[in-house]
């Protein structure tokens, strides 16, 4: 994907910065329709044979990059590269709307199969810094979790940072995480920025439901940290369920660790900040607009940021 990588920055950054233009307009919907419009332009560019593994929505819910869609400008032709892609063309579509922070433009690319092809759904997530592998798990109490996530790393429990998700669904883990002793930072939106801050150190864990695509994206770009993750698909409609049963069978309920849903080296994450956070958004000027992006490489795992300047547009 290293070849590739140049390409999936200008789909990132071209949506950055149409949503970044939208920011605080207070329509989630516009923004994250002007996202999508401006990387599927792009992508339409791209000399690969692409498809989207896991994504915002089904063909029939468009302007969304629908699971399944094909990108690129050589489908079908067998000399082309096959990829596949797990986007999201803004994520946190709420904090653009508002001019939150932590808004990104964010995908994952890998060869085809070797990310996981799901429905759009939510998923259970535990993420974390490399040394917590084994001893923490999805399957674990949450206050075994905590206890453990102390130990390994050599602190009191009330200096356990724990980011979460703030959503109804986790009352419940909130009030055990707050009865723990640890110490709670919920967010609004942005669990990809919150496994990675927990991955590297600006917090402890992450714990809790998000979106499905956003666990694959996190979990390419862990494999290239050497961080922990472990999802499980979470339906809470019978008719997610049902569709996750026709794409994966008796995997519907597998507890997947990070290297299951990315099984590949040659992978890339690619994020472009929208709104100041965990990236800076794109910065307007005389000369052009100031992109801000993170590419991780999963096969040699540099971590690199890069900053472009775009004309303006004519």
């Amino acid at each position: 994907m290293a070849g590739l990588a140049p390409e999936f920055l200008r789909a990132t950054e071209a949506a950055a910065i149409a949503a970044g233009r939208m920011r605080g307009c207070g329509d989630n919907k516009a923004a994250d329709a002007a996202a999508v419009a401006a990387m599927r332009t792009v992508f339409d560019t791209i000399a690969f044979d692409g498809r989207v593994a896991i994504g915002e929505g089904e063909r029939d819910e468009a302007p969304m990059l629908w699971i399944g869609e094909p990108l690129g400008s050589r489908q079908g032709d067998p000399g082309a590269i096959a990829v596949d892609i797990a986007i999201d063309p803004l994520e946190c579509t709420n904090n653009c709307a508002r001019d939150d922070p932590d808004a990104l433009a964010v995908l994952a690319a890998a060869p085809r199969g070797a990310l996981l092809h799901a429905p759009d759904c939510y998923m259970n997530k535990i993420a974390g810094p490399a040394e917590l592998a084994g001893h923490v798990s999805l399957d674990a109490p949450v206050a075994d979790n905590l206890h453990a996530t102390a130990e390994v790393l050599g602190k009191p429990l009330s200096e356990v940072r724990v980011i979460v998700l703030e959503r109804p669904r986790h009352d419940q883990l909130i009030a055990e995480i707050r009865a723990a002793g640890a110490q709670l930072q919920l967010i609004g939106d942005g669990d990809i920025a919150g496994a990675l801050r927990a991955a590297t150190g600006e917090a402890d864990l992450l714990l809790g439901i998000g979106a499905a695509p956003e666990g694959v994206i996190t979990a390419t770009a862990l494999r290239g940290l050497g961080g922990f993750f472990e999802g499980r698909l979470h339906f809470h409609k019978p008719e997610f369920r049902t569709r996750a049963v026709e794409m994966l069978g008796d995997d519907v309920d597998r507890l997947w660790q990070r290297d299951e849903l990315c099984t590949s080296d040659d992978a890339v994450f690619v994020a472009t900040g929208v709104c100041d956070g965990w990236l800076p958004g794109p910065v307007e000027g005389e000369g052009g607009t100031t992109t801000t992006s993170r590419v991780i490489s999963v096969a040699d795992g540099r971590d690199e940021i890069i900053r472009h300047e775009h004309a303006p547009a004519s």
